[in-house]
């Protein structure tokens, strides 16, 4: 029952039929609970609270989101703005909302928040909240929000990681901050509700939200080139140069180096009115590594402590860095054959030939198709490490084009005449239907109709 409906109830003692209302009544808010553990929304008779049937007008706020499983209601614009302005990216504007709510609002065992997408008719039952994030993911890996840049693996196009991401050591701003500390709270969330964010990151991060130490290994696997530079820089003798010949060959005079976006800075403070010597190479080449190993402290500090909002956060150095990184992200890979353990099938039979026309689609699609194919069926990108922590999907027949329910991960299919039929359909569906309620925003555009400022988005 939300809260409009509360809110027309009758107090006891009025003369008008009251509305009634089951609820718990639970105890003061109990201590934080095991890690990773999200205990159930409600209490069942184990704990020995008992269930009171009361009448009442509205509720507190903390009992409110366990009736309704989810947190505050968050605004968010999606589409352009009038007079051809852009809106600020989803990652933006759901950032400067969560940060000023209190942390409590946000364990929540299915959904940290509800997303009201202004001038859309779609109601957030789950599905607006996972589109929102799997988009907010692919903002952050497309430079539109500029909290993560590809790892110099990635831009010289050798060695490892090169599909991998790292955290930007030049998004020091106070509002970089802020929205590295909502990345960690949506890490924090992700790990929580079991639903994964879609991102790259490099194990070179994964190690660093562990609090475990990094070495020249692991610097090696993200930047090639500039460690195999500085090792040529400590044992440059052994190439017969000598100091007569050293700034010759070493085209650097002072204490700078390159950071991981590609920028010269300083490796120590004054570092570039320090001398480079050929007799103290090798105390350039330590004070280099180290500063490469910490440079991004300040964005990983930040995010531990959007984290810490929700799991705690010192329990995290039992983990490893993939044992993180597969809590935080899942599966990359979307498997047929786990999805089929857990479909659940309404009128209609397994073994209809509509149904094995799917799977057999599914399996011929290519992981980058079976991955549209998700997003089209639950506004998600990835599939939880633990596929019982899935929730169980729908095969449900309708006419016309396949649909989806995103919020409920259900998918409906028609009939057709044959698998190629389907095939393509399917193929359509998830390569050009990406919005939600597309139809309902384009007639709020038209009548000028929505909520909020211009500014606001």
């Amino acid at each position: 029952m939300d809260l409009k409906s509360l809110s027309s109830a009758s107090l006891p003692g009025k003369s008008s039929s009251p509305t009634s209302f089951h609820y718990y009544v639970s105890p003061p808010p109990p201590a934080p609970s095991p890690p990773f553990f999200v205990p159930p929304s409600t209490t069942t008779k184990e704990s020995g609270i008992p269930i009171i049937t009361l009448k009442c007008t509205f509720l507190s706020k903390h009992t409110t989101k366990e009736c309704s499983g989810y947190g505050q209601v968050l605004l968010c614009k999606c589409f352009a703005l009038p007079r051809g302005r852009r809106c600020k990216p989803i990652f933006v504007q759901i950032a400067r909302q969560v940060v000023k709510l209190s942390p409590s609002y946000l364990r929540l065992p299915s959904r940290a928040w509800k997303v009201k997408l202004v001038g859309e008719g779609a109601d957030d039952a789950g599905g607006v909240f996972d589109d929102t994030i799997t988009e907010m993911c692919q903002e952050l890996e497309t430079a539109i929000v500029d909290l993560l840049i590809p790892t110099p693996n990635c831009t010289a196009d050798v060695g490892y990681n090169r599909d991998r991401f790292l955290f930007n050591p030049s998004a020091q701003s106070d509002e970089h901050l802020l929205e590295f500390k909502f990345l960690g709270i949506l890490m924090g969330v992700a790990m929580r509700t079991k639903k994964p964010l879609d991102l790259h990151l490099a194990p070179f991060v994964w190690k660093q939200l562990c609090s475990l130490p990094l070495s020249l290994e692991d610097l090696e696997e993200v930047d090639l080139l500039y460690v195999q530079t500085l090792r040529t820089i400590a044992h440059i003798e052994d190439s017969g140069i000598t100091e007569a010949s050293f700034h010759e060959m070493i085209p650097l005079d002072s204490f700078m180096g390159q950071s991981a976006d590609g920028s010269i800075v300083p490796i120590i403070p004054g570092g570039n009115i320090i001398p480079l010597t050929f007799s103290i190479r090798k105390t350039y080449v330590e004070r280099a590594i180290d500063y490469r190993l910490h440079e991004m402290d300040v964005q990983v500090a930040a995010v531990r402590e959007g984290m810490s909002w929700i799991i705690p956060v010192p329990l995290l150095s039992l983990l490893t860095a993939h044992q993180l990184e597969q809590m935080v992200c899942g599966l990359p890979e979307i498997s047929v054959a786990v999805l089929r353990r857990v479909v659940r099938y309404r009128e209609v039979d397994e073994q209809q030939q509509l149904v094995q026309w799917l799977w057999q689609t599914l399996s011929e699609f290519s992981n980058e198709e079976r991955v549209l194919f998700m997003r089209f069926v639950s506004g998600r990108s990835r599939l939880p490490a633990n596929f019982a922590d899935i929730s169980q999907p729908h095969l449900n027949p309708y006419d016309s084009l396949p649909t989806s329910q995103t919020c409920f991960f259900q998918l409906r299919l028609p009939p057709y005449s044959s698998q190629a039929v389907m095939a393509e359909r399917l193929r359509y569906a998830i390569n050009n239907c990406k919005s939600i309620d597309m139809d309902n925003y384009m007639l709020s555009r038209n009548a000028g109709n929505g909520d909020g400022s211009d500014t606001d988005y």
